[in-house]
């Protein structure tokens, strides 16, 4: 029983009205961005060797913001992990805006044309909050979600990458900055126990965070240009984030010493 889940619940359920007006308000007024183009690519460090990467998920993974995969988050992670890890990297996207971890389970895994990878990264648990799914719904798909990678690609190493700041969104009331982003860090948690019931599936947990980024990576930037549209990261924070993300993964022996296995 999640009790900081059941305390936002019965703070949530009298400010559902509201909220539903404010969502309302908030689809009609943020203009809607088409995902990226171009969901396959290759990194190349002129390597002998090759890791086979995909990502997995919800908007950010399928690009919304920037025009193409290549400017988006996974074009940069796999251009930081070539540069870090010394091999080419050949990466495909398989990610949909709006899709919950159970609708990528459902309408994405089956659509993997790959037979043999190295490494799956996925982004996820925006869309769950939104949908106000609970943290034992999110557990469930989540590890249907994982098991079926599993079943396809056996022990292939999987990343989860940190969960969207909601609570930094520029075109969100700060009524649904609360609620919501208090659902993802809740879910966020969740997540943190489920992968410890798996081996070689990972998750970062650093919260992200515009102001962090900037000052960790030390950008000449303000926070509302963190966002394409005040939901979606924008050029930059795609390439700072997956350079954050890149830095995780590399810093991190057991992921380094999975891939190895794929090199």
């Amino acid at each position: 029983m999640n009790i900081k889940y059941i305390l936002g619940s019965i703070i949530t359920i009298p400010l559902l009205p509201l909220m539903y007006l404010q969502g309302r308000k908030i689809k009609a007024t943020v203009p809607k961005l088409p995902e990226a183009q171009g969901v396959n690519g290759f990194s190349s460090v002129f390597s002998k060797k090759t890791i086979r990467m995909i990502t997995i998920g919800e908007s950010t993974i399928a690009g919304v913001g920037v025009r193409t995969h290549q400017e988006g988050f996974t074009g940069a992670l796999a251009n930081e992990l070539a540069t870090k890890l010394k091999t080419n990297i050949d990466w495909k996207v398989y990610a949909k805006s709006g899709y919950t971890a159970k609708r990528i389970k459902e309408k994405i895994l089956h659509l993997i044309t790959e037979k043999s990878i190295d490494f799956v990264v996925i982004g996820l648990g925006g869309n769950d909050a939104f949908e106000l799914n609970t943290p034992r719904k999110w557990s469930k798909d989540v590890r249907e979600l994982i098991k079926s990678l599993r079943l396809k690609f056996k022990e292939v190493p999987i990343v989860f990458i940190n969960m969207p700041p909601i609570k930094e969104f520029p075109a969100f009331t700060s009524l649904i900055k609360f609620t919501i982003g208090n659902l993802v860090a809740i879910l966020g948690k969740e997540l943190e126990t489920i992968v410890k019931d798996f081996e070689h599936v990972y998750y970062y947990t650093r919260n992200v965070s515009c102001v962090d980024l900037i000052e960790r990576f030390n950008l000449n930037i303000q926070p509302e240009d963190c966002f394409s549209d005040g939901v979606h990261p924008s050029k930059t924070t795609y390439q700072i984030w997956a350079k954050d993300v890149s830095n995780f993964i590399t810093q991190s022996e057991e992921i380094k010493n999975d891939l190895k296995h794929g090199i």
